[in-house]
């Protein structure tokens, strides 16, 4: 998994003002105490930006109700009394309590795209943003439009709404095996006004999903191995554990998934699946499989893409 900066405001490229010793009355102050405080409390990042000053900017603009894409000058005004309090309880359930920063603001963002998130659901981060509009169309066929897409476990069903974004002649389904998931993904469905292309299934991969042959299924799969949760930060840790937890070596969902894809393809269809560090393991696990890793810009290069040639004489 792999973060995606919240939309940046323009503020974020400009130094922060020196802070006055005793001094936090305007959110500039405010920017300079919440990196002593991200430092001082080893807040873990990746699930909404990657440094500390673009995440406590964020979550300043949004505490106060500001543009993420504000001037520089909103880092001069006076905070009242009351706007001093709730950034001070956001930036003290940030760091002390490592509370994700889109648990607190309630939302997240795929490029453009706007999500609700809660605890139910784990954070949306995915090299699919960068991945779907070039890359992946490449392996399709140009004569062959994409007609029907699905996204497995799609928890928030962020990806299911890029794929419809992304292919908009196409209909789209989406499995999730987490009834409280489901609840947030039908309600990000319902808000980007796709409910008449994307349909949900309560499913555990193919399970309950239609016998329906498909062009793309797409999947950002739990895939840390049991025994490494333990281990994650305490942001991490807040996340629903069945969104993380891939068994044993990290492969239980992507097994089945395989398994499971070959009677779900067209012949000219793709499954992708983004695995983070399971490179050399999805390698040593299916070398029959003919894994293609697609780049990415940052190098980690951990989405694989699968044909479906390959998998109907793959004995899984």
């Amino acid at each position: 998994m792999t973060a995606r900066a919240p939309a940046s405001a323009t503020l974020g490229d400009r130094p922060s003002p020196r802070l006055r010793p005793g001094k936090l009355a305007t959110p500039g102050d405010w920017l300079i105490q919440a990196e002593k405080l991200y430092a001082k409390h080893r807040v873990a990042l990746g699930q909404v930006a990657t440094n500390a000053h673009d995440e406590a900017l964020y979550l300043l603009l949004r505490t106060l109700g500001l543009p993420l894409d504000s001037k520089p000058a909103v880092l001069r005004r006076k905070l009242t009394a009351e706007e001093q309090a709730r950034v001070a309880e956001v930036f003290r359930r940030r760091t002390a309590g490592h509370v994700p920063a889109a648990y607190l603001t309630r939302e997240a963002f795929l490029g453009e795209h706007r999500f609700h998130v809660d605890e139910r659901v784990i954070i949306p981060r995915s090299y699919f943003l960068e991945l779907l509009p070039e890359q992946i169309p490449q392996w399709l066929p140009a004569n062959k439009p994409v007609r029907r897409a699905v996204d497995v476990c799609t928890g928030s069903g962020c990806l299911a709404i890029l794929l419809a974004h992304q292919f908009p002649e196409a209909k789209v389904d989406a499995s999730e095996l987490s009834p409280d998931a489901l609840a947030v993904a039908r309600f990000n469905v319902a808000t980007h006004r796709l409910a008449k292309r994307v349909k949900l299934f309560h499913s555990d991969v193919f399970d309950a999903v239609p016998a329906v042959k498909y062009d793309l299924i797409l999947s950002n799969p739990p895939y840390v191995p049991t025994r490494e949760l333990r281990d994650l930060p305490a942001e991490f840790k807040q996340e629903p554990a069945m969104a993380l937890d891939g068994g044993r070596d990290g492969l239980d969902i992507i097994r089945k998934l395989l398994c499971q894809a070959r009677d779900r393809l067209q012949p000219h269809g793709l499954v992708v699946l983004e695995v983070g560090g399971l490179r050399a393991a999805m390698d040593r696990a299916f070398p029959g499989l003919d894994l293609h890793w697609l780049h990415t810009e940052d190098g980690e290069d951990c989405v694989c893409l699968v044909q479906a040639a390959r998998l109907i004489n793959w004995r899984g």
